[in-house]
């Protein structure tokens, strides 16, 4: 067990780092912080910040000098930095389960060998497998580059053959992957935590909107019935397994007419659809990952109010600082806000979370916070 009082890393300073940081502290832990933005969320409320590349060794050696022990806000961290630290101190996730959930042709492969259902796809890694795609592709579809893409960014809407090459160009002729669209009936997410001994507790199953490929508003419980929340589970559950993971798990997934479900993606780490267990839980994703870092008893996740999480990008600042006094006439409304310097247009610039008993009183309210919003 690491004891309250010693140091953690984390490589990132996001909004996500800032949490995991703010949940530490509380704890009664310290926090190290990489990251290369000298403004970063996270550093600016870390004990301590150091700034520099993810793949700087004297850097990170100096994180691991440090540190009892290391995590990560974001999948996009080079797999060999995690290796390099994995030598010097405990690091979670692995860098071999990051490695999967980094590159989405090594996803895919990953579910289908192990017998997740994923939507129909083709990998693309080159030019030639595009000219010679099988006559089979459906369309439409999305082309998404193969690696760090996120929010919508990084993916193009095909809807014929003929898009197809000129898609892949666009996209800058890296490695591609095109996923044939579905028809939804909802998305839900899962968050796993999992300990070295193998361990598992689950968080409550969220059901998801997005708008522009980026995840608008959050609803938990999700509004399915209790065996495919039972079922999405289990599946999330075998997936951390054979990933023999630590840490913090998202597993996207889509859901199908006859309640089927499909694995969208996964994100090895703590997930914007999981921000509603800091108002709406007895423990926190972020809570969770302290405690798979320092060894501690993982905490069964209660959820004890239902609740509607709201992403606030960048978008509402175009007039200035939204009207925060308006928004927080409503008693029912939680905000956090990441302290970052620019707000642009899709960033992400904080959230806010309306709880109530009634989840449709607390869907009706975040809607009309919406609408005042804009």
């Amino acid at each position: 067990m690491i004891r309250p009082g010693s140091w953690l890393g984390i490589l990132g300073g996001g909004q996500l780092g800032r949490m995991f940081t703010q949940a530490a502290q509380a704890m009664g832990y310290r926090v190290a912080v990489l990251d290369p933005d000298r403004s970063s969320p996270g550093g600016r409320v870390a004990e301590k910040h150091l700034q520099a590349q993810y793949d700087d060794l004297d850097g990170l050696g100096e994180l691991a000098s440090i540190s009892s022990a290391v995590t990560t806000e974001f999948e996009n961290v080079p797999a060999d930095s995690l290796r390099f630290l994995s030598d010097l101190l405990p690091v979670s996730p692995n860098a071999e389960a990051v490695e999967v959930a980094q590159d989405r042709i090594r996803e895919k492969t990953f579910l289908s060998n192990h017998g997740f259902k994923v939507a129909p796809y083709a990998a693309f890694n080159n030019i030639n497998d595009v000219i010679y795609a099988s006559d089979d592709l459906i369309f439409p579809g999305l082309l998404k580059a193969s690696r760090f893409g996120y929010d919508g960014k990084g993916q193009l809407l095909i809807n014929n053959r003929a898009e197809l090459r000129g898609g892949f160009e666009k996209l800058g002729g890296v490695p591609c992957v095109f996923e044939q669209f579905l028809a939804l009936h909802s998305e839900v997410s899962v968050i796993v935590a999992r300990d070295k001994k193998g361990d598992t507790s689950v968080f409550p199953v969220a059901e998801n909107q997005h708008c522009n490929g980026i995840l608008d508003l959050t609803i938990s419980p999700a509004r399915i019935s209790d065996l495919l929340a039972a079922k999405a589970t289990k599946m999330a559950v075998s997936l951390a397994e054979a990933l023999r993971y630590e840490g913090i798990l998202c597993v996207e997934f889509f859901v199908l007419k006859d309640d089927v479900l499909i694995i969208n993606e996964i994100a090895p780490r703590p997930h914007n659809s999981g921000h509603f267990t800091i108002d709406a839980c007895n423990v926190s994703q972020f809570e969770q990952q302290v405690r798979v870092m320092c060894g501690l008893p993982l905490s069964k996740p209660i959820q004890h109010v239902p609740a509607v999480m709201v992403n606030l990008l960048g978008d509402l600042w175009t007039k200035g600082e939204p009207d925060w006094y308006r928004v927080l006439q409503n008693d029912r409304v939680r905000l956090h806000l990441y302290n970052k310097d620019q707000p642009r247009s899709g960033r992400k610039m904080g959230h806010l979370t309306v709880v109530d008993a009634d989840l449709d009183k607390a869907l009706a309210s975040s809607k009309d916070i919406k609408a005042l919003l804009k």
